[in-house]
């Protein structure tokens, strides 16, 4: 999960609980205001019936009975029962609604003065009164507050509509603020992750604010330089100790011809004297493949020209056949269209590539034959370079593009274990991807030229 997730996430689970625990006790209190107005409005309505009916002496139980009739919407289902002081019933509403009572609550009525309690969806009070110089009087009212329940139930909608939509809100708003705070760290990102090995020169734009992602920049930056720095002084020192080997080496050679070239050696004197100009023939070729690593990135990417990549096949192939006279290719284009086979990249780069898979394919091979062959893919263009010759381990071909790797089948062959690596490494100077495979005694190399390429 990336961060900003993570911040938008937290920030609106701290908003769901807050503003959840709000409407809890936002919801707890309008019920309660309810229940005690509700219960006033109750009590209200007990003291007047009381009142009409053992006050005003004028009004008789009839006429009370027709205001009852008249005022009954005032409060819905209700049901209004009064008792005299020998708990008989005096009065009851006119109304076909009920009350749960039982002669324990009158017998409360005298001692608690005052009763609550919500029974099925109704309310009911009970209020007891003592008017003086007259008898005791139980009144029980019930009704239902369907306006106050509705009110609440339009609350609670209310409440969780604004929870969701808000948590949402809170969510997407947070989410593109970090977003928008964050842009110069995915910059910074996208920036450090293009730079390659022979960009180590090049440096981050520092923005104008001294904020911690320009800190991080500018610290980035120095530490770029150190690494370019130490990664010059490297090839530096790798470039100086090749070309100070290559003098020496090359005056052993011409000796060794020189020497060979006389016939007064014995059998013996000549072998070793050839096994001498071998070995001094693998050191030049490792001389000259590390000067060639020491270099390889002088050029930028950006002065890459185009060039065939038929033409460079055809130029690698010449150069290995007039080593190996006996070396034979089979070259092929295949796909329902032709391909285009210009790609970007430094030519001579490219041959070494092509001749150092050629030269394996050579060593390699049962029959000194190479098969190349070009298509066309939907990410760009296909070269597969392949030979039969005996399998190697399966341990090997993990570690088949590391330094000084050989496999089995190279233990009677003369080689510096670098011909790989280094065509590793031009194709990654390139942008092309390389893979390796063997299937049934035949070694096959992919290299893909995508279009970014």
């Amino acid at each position: 999960m990336t961060l900003k997730r993570k911040i938008a996430i937290n920030i609106s689970i701290a908003f769901s609980i807050l503003y959840g625990l709000s409407a809890v006790l936002l919801y707890i209190s309008s019920a309660s205001f309810r229940k005690d107005e509700f219960r006033n409005r109750l009590e209200d309505k007990a003291f007047t019936t009381t009142r009409l009916l053992f006050e005003i002496r004028q009004i008789d139980r009839q006429m009370l009975k027709l205001i009852d009739q008249n005022t009954i919407n005032k409060l819905y289902n209700e049901k209004t029962l009064v008792f005299d002081a020998s708990y008989k019933l005096i009065y009851s509403s006119i109304d076909d609604a009920t009350i749960a009572w039982n002669l324990n609550d009158l017998k409360r009525l005298k001692t608690e003065k005052k009763i609550f309690r919500s029974v099925a969806e109704k309310d009911l009070v009970g209020v007891f009164y003592d008017f003086k110089g007259t008898n005791d009087y139980y009144v029980l009212i019930a009704a239902e507050d369907k306006y106050g329940h509705q009110q609440l139930d339009y609350l609670l909608q209310i409440l969780l509509v604004s929870f969701f939509l808000g948590t949402a809100i809170v969510w997407f708003s947070t989410y593109a603020f970090i977003r928008k705070q964050l842009k110069p760290l995915d910059d910074f990102q996208n920036d450090i992750t293009n730079i390659t090995a022979n960009q180590l020169h090049s440096t981050l734009e520092v923005s104008s604010e001294n904020d911690e992602i320009a800190v991080l920049t500018r610290t980035f930056n120095e530490m770029l330089q150190r690494i370019d720095n130490s990664f010059n002084a490297q090839k530096e020192f790798t470039s100086n100790a090749s070309h100070e080997l290559r003098t020496p080496v090359s005056r052993l050679t011409l000796q060794l011809d020189s020497l060979l070239r006389q016939e007064n050696h014995s059998e013996e004197t000549q072998n070793y004297l050839q096994n001498m100009k071998a070995d001094l023939g693998q050191i030049a070729d490792l001389i000259h493949s590390l000067l060639l690593l020491a270099r390889m990135n002088e050029q930028s990417p950006s002065e890459f020209g185009l060039e065939r990549i038929d033409e460079i096949i055809f130029d690698a192939f010449s150069k290995t056949q007039s080593v190996y006279p006996d070396f034979h290719l089979n070259f092929a284009i295949s796909g329902e269209q032709d391909p285009d086979l210009e790609i970007r990249g430094i030519k001579s780069l490219l041959e070494i590539v092509f001749l150092n898979l050629f030269r394996n394919a050579y060593l390699y091979s049962d029959d000194k034959k190479v098969n190349v062959r070009i298509s066309q893919s939907a990410k760009g263009l296909v070269a597969e370079i392949s030979n039969s010759g005996q399998p190697i381990s399966q341990d090997i071909i993990p570690k088949i593009f590391e330094p000084f790797v050989r496999g089995e089948n190279s233990a009677a062959t003369q080689g510096s274990g670098l011909g790989l690596r280094i065509a590793k490494r031009i194709l990654d100077y390139h942008n092309v991807s390389v893979s390796y495979f063997e299937f049934g005694g035949i070694h096959t190399f992919t290299l893909l030229f995508t279009t970014s390429n």
